[in-house]
């Protein structure tokens, strides 16, 4: 492809869709709304399917200083906190799959990938770029940002999230549904934290309509707690002040030692879920879509930043093999990575479901993870964490 690529958003996705489009030796152009300012309060969780694919890029050493390696996820009822099961992480996850299960700041991976980026020729980034209008009817596909500017390239990847400006062009009809769910995040000091907070684990509890999830950040030196609720209202963006009283008010029945964690800090972001309706394809002829703008993810399997660096990958290597034709690449991406993306979101939502179960069915939930051994739970997610060859 002679010509370069433009890549509509500078997060996750866009940036290691810029790698692996260098490391094909295609030049690219990305084009950000802000000017990366940094967002510190978020964590992240990465399986070793996303591990594997920032190796494939030259990322993984990057990150790896400021990240931490749970030892084990261990799951506890909510409301007694009894401790349901534990699923091994650490060497076992390693060993079984040949990369990582690591915990970070979301700020620490993006520095990471941006780092990645330091020194390539083929690779620009410009900022302040607002995207407001798609021209892709020409010989070049043109980029135009609301303060009148463009850009042109031989084609447009969106990578633009959640609320991508792309998706809303390209497909008008597809449209952002609130999944009734109302998400809190927060960071806190470990040194000082008592068990089971301490644990050097992902620790994930549930209870009715709410679920708890901790773990390590910042090369262990921070707890990343994330509390999901049912209810609340739909809002955009997902760094808005969080309502401490209403989140309080969702945990009131669970144990004494999560309500005192959850207190411990008034300073909660929060953001809203979504759902994407209406998507009937994620390209138009040389414009397609990458991560949150194809295909969102509600977070109950922690996998949708590894869906976009998996979707990065496989659409530079579509791109490289396509001989010059975008669209015919496009459509094999989508073909081969529409339904890995679907079963993860279909998977996603059933665990949302569980975690989330009242009585009675919360105690047949705890009977069966209680009863489930712990060296055999890791095979339940060979079909995630797998290595995924390019077909």
């Amino acid at each position: 492809m002679p010509k370069q690529a433009l890549i509509a958003g500078g997060g996750i996705g866009g940036l290691a869709a810029a790698i692996a489009l260098e490391r094909r030796g295609i030049a690219c152009e990305i084009l950000e709304r802000s000017h990366f300012a940094e967002e510190t309060g978020a964590g992240i969780q990465l399986g070793p399917n996303a591990t594997r694919a920032l190796d494939a890029l030259g990322v993984l050493e990057a990150i790896e200083p400021s990240s931490f390696r749970p030892e084990a996820i261990v799951v506890r009822d909510g409301v007694s906190g009894r401790k349901l099961t534990t699923l091994p992480l650490g060497r076992a996850a390693e060993e079984r799959y040949g990369a990582p299960y690591l915990t970070l700041r979301r700020a620490d991976l993006h520095a990471g990938l941006r780092a990645g980026l330091g020194g390539l020729a083929c690779v620009t980034l410009r900022s302040g770029f607002a995207l407001a209008a798609i021209d892709a009817h020409g010989p070049d596909v043109v980029v135009r940002a609301d303060d009148g500017s463009e850009a042109k390239g031989a084609c447009l990847i969106g990578a633009d999230g959640m609320w991508s400006a792309v998706r809303a062009i390209m497909s008008p009809t597809a449209s952002l549904r609130f999944a009734g769910a109302t998400a809190w995040r927060m960071r806190l000091p470990r040194d000082d934290l008592p068990a089971p907070f301490a644990e050097p684990v992902v620790g994930l509890w549930l209870g009715p309509r709410t679920h708890l999830v901790h773990y390590p950040v910042s090369a262990g030196a921070e707890l990343n707690v994330v509390a999901v609720s049912e209810g609340g209202a739909a809002g955009d963006g997902w760094n808005q002040p969080g309502n401490h009283a209403a989140l309080l008010a969702s945990f009131k029945r669970w144990t004494t030692d999560v309500k005192s964690l959850l207190e411990r800090a008034e300073a909660w972001r929060a953001w809203s879920l979504y759902r994407l309706t209406h998507l009937e394809r994620w390209s138009e002829g040389r414009v397609t879509l990458l991560g949150d703008a194809a295909h969102p993810v509600l977070p109950y399997l922690a996998q949708g930043a590894a869906l976009a660096i998996e979707d990065s990958i496989i659409l530079a290597a579509c791109i490289a093999e396509g001989r010059g034709d975008p669209a015919a690449a496009f459509r094999r991406y989508e073909r081969l990575r529409r339904p890995r993306a679907a079963r993860v979101q279909r998977t996603s939502r059933r665990f949302g479901w569980l975690y989330h179960l009242g009585a009675p069915l919360a105690q047949a939930r705890n009977l069966i993870l209680a009863r489930r051994r712990e060296e055999t739970a890791l095979r339940r997610f060979d079909w995630l964490y797998r290595r995924e060859e390019l077909e």
